[in-house]
C-alpha cells in the first residue's frame, strides 16, 4: 500500500486547479503588463483572481499582493513592518519561539540591523498565551507576528485575541497563515489582522505562488526590485497560470471545508488513538486546538530519521518536521519550544492527512509505525538502558 501522509509539506494539485490553469498556458498566455489586447485580457483575468481571493479572505482586492509563496510573503511582511516602525523610532518586534524558519531567519537578519526581537515562549500544549504576547509589547514595539497554525505540530493559535490586543495598542499584526488557509475559516477584518501570508500548495494549489494580504494603510517595503507590477509593491511578471490555479484551489477548499474537515478530523483522531497505544509515546501539541489533519508524535528510544526511512520502505510518506529543515540534524525547534528534551525530540514523526486519505490507510500507518518502532527499539542501546532502569523514561 502507498500512503501519502505529508500534506503539511505539500498537497496534490487538485483537478479543479489544473483544469483552471491549462487555458492560461495555451490561450490567455500574454503578459498582464502588456498594453495590447492579449495583455489586457490577461490583466483582466488577473484582476478577477485578485477579487475572488479577496472575497474569501474578507478584504479588498487592492489589499492582495501575489507572491512566489509563503516564505516571500513572510519576508516582505516582516521587513515592511520593521521599516515602517523604524521611521517612527520603534525598533522592537514580538514573535514566538516556534515560528516557521522564514519568519525566525528574517527576524535574525533584522536583529543584525539593530532591531530588538522578543520571542515569546509557548505552552506545553503548543498554544501561545495571548496575555504573554500583550505583556511582551513595549512602547517601541512596531510589529507582532504570530503564526495562525504551527507547521509541525498543527496547533491553532488565538489569532483573534492577539489581533484585538494589537489593534487596541495601534501595533501592526502579521500572521503566517500558510498552514491554516483553506483549512480554517479566516476573516482578516473580523480577526484584526493587518498582514497575512498564504501559499497555494498547502491547499491543493500549484507551487510557486502565494499571497501577502496587507490592510489598506499598511506601508509595504519591496524586497524584489524591478518593474511596477502589483502596484509597485512586488516586481516581476505575475505568474498568471499559477494565480488562476491558486484561486480555483482556494475556492474549492473553502467550499468543501466543512465536509473535508469532518472527514480529516475523524481520520486524525483514529490515528492519534492508534499511535497512543505504543508504549512511551506522546502526542505533541494540543489534542483539541489543532488542524484537522495534523498528527505529531514522539517515540522514546528511537531516531526519527530511521523511522522515516523504514516507513518509506513500506510505502508511507511522512516527515519528522518541517520540510524546509529536513536536511538539518538538529532536533525540531518547535518540539524544543514546547519542552520536549533533545532525546525525545529526535524521535518525532509528523503525519499530515487530507480528505484524500482513507481509514484503511490510517490503520496501515498505525500497524507499520508500531512494528517499526518496536524493531528500532530492539536494536537501540538507549532503549536497553531505559528498559533496564539505567536511564529513566521521559515519556511515561
Amino acid at each position: 500500500m502507498l500512503v501519502y501522509a505529508d500534506n503539511a509539506a505539500t498537497t496534490k494539485l487538485s483537478a479543479a486547479a489544473l483544469d483552471a490553469m491549462l487555458p492560461y498556458y495555451t490561450e490567455i498566455w500574454a503578459n498582464p503588463s502588456s498594453l495590447h489586447t492579449p495583455g489586457l485580457r490577461a490583466a483582466e483575468k488577473l484582476s478577477e483572481a485578485r477579487e475572488r481571493t479577496a472575497k474569501i479572505l474578507g478584504c479588498e482586492a487592492r489589499e492582495i499582493i501575489f507572491t512566489s509563496g509563503g516564505s516571500e510573503a513572510n519576508n516582505q511582511a516582516l521587513v515592511s513592518g520593521a521599516r515602517a516602525g523604524e521611521k517612527k523610532g520603534r525598533r522592537h518586534i514580538v514573535s514566538t519561539s516556534f515560528e516557521h524558519h522564514s519568519v525566525l531567519h528574517t527576524l535574525k537578519a533584522l536583529e543584525k540591523e539593530g532591531f530588538e526581537v522578543t520571542l515569546v515562549d509557548v505552552g506545553k500544549d503548543g498554544v501561545v498565551d495571548a496575555e504573554k504576547i500583550e505583556n511582551a509589547i513595549r512602547p517601541d514595539t512596531c510589529l507582532v507576528s504570530v503564526m495562525y497554525a504551527n507547521n509541525e505540530i498543527g496547533t491553532v493559535q488565538p489569532i483573534s485575541d492577539i489581533g484585538r490586543i494589537c489593534r487596541n495598542k495601534g501595533i501592526t499584526f502579521h500572521t503566517d497563515a500558510v498552514q491554516a488557509v483553506g483549512h480554517v475559516e479566516i476573516d482578516v477584518n473580523k480577526e484584526n489582522i493587518d498582514m497575512l501570508s498564504l501559499s497555494a500548495h498547502k491547499f491543493e494549489g500549484p507551487r510557486g505562488v502565494g499571497v501577502l494580504y496587507a490592510k489598506r494603510g499598511v506601508p509595504l517595503t519591496s524586497i524584489i526590485y524591478g518593474g511596477a507590477q502589483e502596484r509597485g509593491q512586488r516586481a516581476g511578471t505575475e505568474n498568471l497560470p499559477a494565480v488562476i490555479g491558486m484561486t480555483a484551489a482556494l475556492e474549492e477548499s473553502v467550499k468543501n471545508m466543512k465536509e473535508n474537515n469532518e472527514k480529516t478530523s475523524r481520520l486524525r483522531d483514529r490515528l492519534i488513538e492508534g499511535l497512543s497505544k505504543i508504549p512511551h509515546s506522546a502526542l505533541n501539541g494540543s489534542a483539541v486546538k489543532r488542524l484537522p489533519g495534523n498528527v505529531n508524535f514522539s517515540f522514546e528510544g528511537i531516531e526519527g530519521e530511521s523511522l522515516l526511512i523504514l516507513l518509506d520502505d513500506r510505502g508511507i510518506a511522512a516527515s519528522s518536521g518541517s520540510a524546509c529543515a529536513s536536511a538539518s540534524l538538529d532536533p525540531s525547534h518547535v518540539l524544543l519550544a514546547i519542552g520536549r528534551p533533545h532525546e525525545v525530540a529526535h524521535g518525532s514523526l509528523r503525519l499530515s492527512l487530507s480528505h484524500l486519505n482513507t481509514e484503511a490507510e490510517v490503520d496501515y500507518i498505525i500497524k507499520c509505525t508500531s512494528e517499526v518502532v518496536e524493531r528500532l527499539r530492539s536494536m537501540s542501546p538507549v532503549w536497553r538502558d531505559l528498559e533496564s532502569g539505567e536511564k529513566e523514561f521521559m515519556l511515561k
